[in-house]
This record gives C-alpha cells, sequence and structure tokens, in this order.
C-alpha cells in the first residue's frame, strides 16, 4: 500500500480510459483517452487524477498501478461483452471490447481485495454488477418501453432518481436528485452481496454499493457532466483520503 505521501496535496485517483481509434487534425490513430470532465472532476474535488490505459490483463500489472492508487473510477463507455454475463449479444449491443472489459475487471477485483475506494460511472456499475455476478439489460427501451435514458446524438437526458434510505448514496446527494444520462442498457438481475441504492421512475436501477464502511458505490448516470454538483467525487476523494491515512 502507499503511503501517505499526498497529504495535504490531495490522495491519487485513478481513471480507466477508452482505446479507439481517434482523429485529430491529419491523425487518425488507435489512442486511449477520457473526456477531460472526468478528471476535471477529481481535480475540482481534491484530487490528483491519472489516467489509466487498458493494457496487458495480468493481476501483477494490476497490482502494481493499484499500488500508486487511494481510490480508483471504472468509466463510462462501451456496452459490456454479454459473454461476460451469459448472454449472446442484442443487435444493438456495441462490438465487444474485451480488452478493456478484461483490465477493468482485472483492475476492479484488485481494489476490492485490497479496499480502495471504487466509483463505478455509467459502464461502471455494469461492469461492477457483472464482476460479482449478476447480469445487464441489453436493450433497456424493450424492457420499459421507451427510449428516454438515451436520447442520443451526444445529447444527456435529466432524469429524477430516488435514492434508498440509509445507504452511502443517499447519505451524499439526499433523497432525489436529476442526473445526466445516456445509456441504453441498465442494471438486470443484481448481484450478491451489492445493494440497490438508487432508482427511477421506470423503476430501473440507476445505483449500487456494497453495504459497510468500504466506499464502493456505482451509478448508472454521468456526474461528471454536471460540474456544479461534485457531491459523488467529493465523497470518493475523501474516502481515499481515509485509504491513504491507513
Amino acid at each position: 500500500m502507499v503511503s501517505n505521501a499526498f497529504t495535504g496535496r490531495g490522495p491519487v485517483v485513478g481513471l480507466t480510459t477508452y482505446r479507439e481509434q481517434v482523429q485529430a487534425g491529419i491523425w487518425n490513430v488507435a489512442a486511449s483517452y477520457l473526456p477531460a470532465d472526468y478528471s476535471d472532476a477529481v481535480i475540482m474535488a481534491g484530487g490528483i487524477a491519472v489516467l489509466l490505459p487498458p493494457q496487458q490483463v495480468d493481476p501483477e500489472i494490476a497490482d502494481r498501478v493499484l499500488d500508486g492508487l487511494h481510490a480508483l473510477v471504472i468509466t463510462g463507455g462501451y456496452d459490456l461483452d454479454p459473454a461476460a454475463y451469459g448472454q449472446q449479444p442484442h443487435p444493438a449491443t456495441d462490438r465487444p471490447r474485451t480488452g478493456r472489459d478484461s483490465w477493468e475487471f482485472a483492475l476492479l477485483k484488485g481494489a476490492l481485495d485490497r479496499g480502495l475506494p471504487v466509483l463505478g460511472i455509467c459502464r461502471g456499475v455494469q461492469l461492477l454488477n457483472v464482476a460479482l455476478g449478476g447480469t445487464l439489460h441489453q436493450h433497456l427501451p424493450e424492457v420499459i418501453g421507451h427510449g428516454g435514458h438515451c436520447a442520443g446524438n451526444a445529447v444527456f437526458t435529466t432524469l429524477p432518481v430516488s435514492t434508498v434510505p440509509g445507504t452511502r448514496l443517499a447519505g451524499l446527494i439526499g433523497e432525489a436528485a436529476d442526473v445526466p444520462c445516456y445509456h441504453h442498457q441498465a442494471v438486470g438481475d443484481v448481484a450478491a452481496g451489492l445493494v440497490v441504492s438508487a432508482t427511477d421512475a421506470d423503476g430501473v436501477v440507476e445505483a449500487l454499493e456494497l453495504p459497510g464502511s468500504r466506499f464502493v458505490l456505482a451509478v448508472q448516470w454521468h456526474p461528471e457532466k454536471a460540474l456544479d454538483d461534485l457531491r459523488l467525487f467529493a465523497g470518493l476523494v475523501e474516502a481515499a483520503r481515509g485509504y491513504a491515512d491507513r
């Protein structure tokens, strides 16, 4: 475990990244990247942001990376490979990014094993659920009868969610919140050991967490798109400081 070398200067928070073909000017190359609002939110909340590109899956490599962190953020992105939860792909499901899936599963397992604070965002809540044995709805409009959770064309939908009393999430954001959403998949069967900490008007699971003193919380929405409300990131950074102190 890292020493508390960053006391007074913020704990180190690792954020997972995409690996996609990216065009910038004359360049069209494979790149590891992450929208800047994720790292902006961590920095604004008092943390030090470090990006974690997908790479070779090896528990020792994952552990070496985690040794340098005080918290982990599993970020949003493309759909998980349905094979990870025993399903065939739906026509609307994204092409699998198995390299990223495997890397994030390894990081998450290592983080949970050592008690590292974890925040999952959108894809992150789905990955947490699948990693612990749960399933996903591959195309939410077929389940609830509308596409209101994903307007498309990079337009985020603002939806009200209600938190479950007594959960960590409720302690951070209160009884309810209007949140920015962009997802066509959602949690199906909830994994054993996780508790639902928020739902929406359609009954869609909007947040999961591990009960107890450890900070392991994941939301289906995109809190980084609302930088005027840093409560989730502030909670993560506070937990990261506590981890650093230990």
